[in-house]
């Protein structure tokens, strides 16, 4: 039983993540990565999220990722590691995150004592992960907290995406929805990234997509132009609603006070991240 307000977990999560992920968006790691010879723009990222993992085969990285391609994977895993190490790769991240953040807020708010004091109650909340079942989270759980606050912020966003992320993994399985089906019913809710950000990042193209749409008008998931049905709309609240159960640990620690600060101090950082060109205009939406 939570004592949290309903879907507060959910919404602190969703200011949070933004400034997690800005950092495989922007430029910085792709040129931190370059002078050791990782310059495809999907080298860059598989290298940079797995990298907490270890020198992982591609098999541990289309499991933990889920919604990636394996062909896609194999192209660059294990291979990229002959390249840069994974303690490589993290510092190189963690040097990337710095010019990201200081870059999306600016100067004067990474210095700042708000910066700060979502710091505390991000690295405060990662202490009610856990880690069974959960790859991505504990292999970036067993990573030091950085020392400057705005890079400790990231770390725990980080953790924080990462914990939810794995938990929602179980749930689309549970759901028997398979990567690509997940993605097409995401976007379908008008949430999820635009079909051709999916098709260019995950591995996966328009006869894969138009096949997966088939798969869920066969479950009565997907009407005939695209959209969700009721099923599929109760379908993708269900998933949430599951998750956001799976991932409540972190957010009934820090409590409703914690939370709710939390998610004031970091939907200002993302309100400016995003006025700062964080993603591209068109990542997200069903065209």
């Amino acid at each position: 039983m939570t004592t949290l307000p309903e879907r507060a977990g959910r919404r602190c999560h969703n200011v949070l993540n933004p400034l997690h992920s800005a950092a495989y968006f922007a430029p910085d790691l792709a040129k931190e990565l370059a002078p050791y010879g990782i310059e495809d723009p999907s080298a860059v990222y598989l290298a940079g999220r797995a990298a907490a993992m270890g020198a992982v085969g591609p098999g541990a990285v289309t499991a933990s990722f889920y919604n990636f391609n394996h062909t896609l994977v194999a192209r660059f895993v294990p291979e990229v590691w002959d390249f840069a190490s994974p303690e490589t790769v993290l510092a190189a991240r963690l040097r990337s995150v710095d010019v990201t953040l200081r870059r999306l807020l600016g100067e004067e708010t990474v210095a700042g004592s708000e910066v700060r004091e979502a710091a505390e109650l991000a690295v405060e909340a990662a202490r009610g992960c856990t880690r069974p079942g959960r790859p991505l989270y504990a292999a970036h759980a067993d990573l030091p907290v950085p020392d400057d606050p705005h890079l400790a912020l990231w770390h725990a966003a980080t953790l924080l995406r990462e914990h939810r992320g794995d938990a929602h993994v179980a749930v689309l399985q549970h759901a028997s929805l398979d990567p690509l089906e997940a993605l097409v019913s995401h976007t379908a809710s008008g949430r999820g990234m635009a079909p051709k950000w999916v098709l260019s990042t995950r591995g996966y193209n328009e006869q894969d997509w138009a096949a997966a749409q088939d798969r869920l008008r066969d479950r009565g998931l997907l009407d005939a132009g695209g959209e969700l049905t009721e099923d599929g709309l109760a379908l993708r609240k269900r998933l949430e609603d599951d998750t956001d159960e799976l991932d409540r640990g972190p957010y009934e620690l820090l409590g409703a006070d914690g939370v709710a600060r939390l998610t004031d101090l970091a939907t200002g950082f993302t309100k400016s991240a995003l006025e700062n060109g964080a993603f591209p205009a068109d990542l997200f939406g069903k065209g």
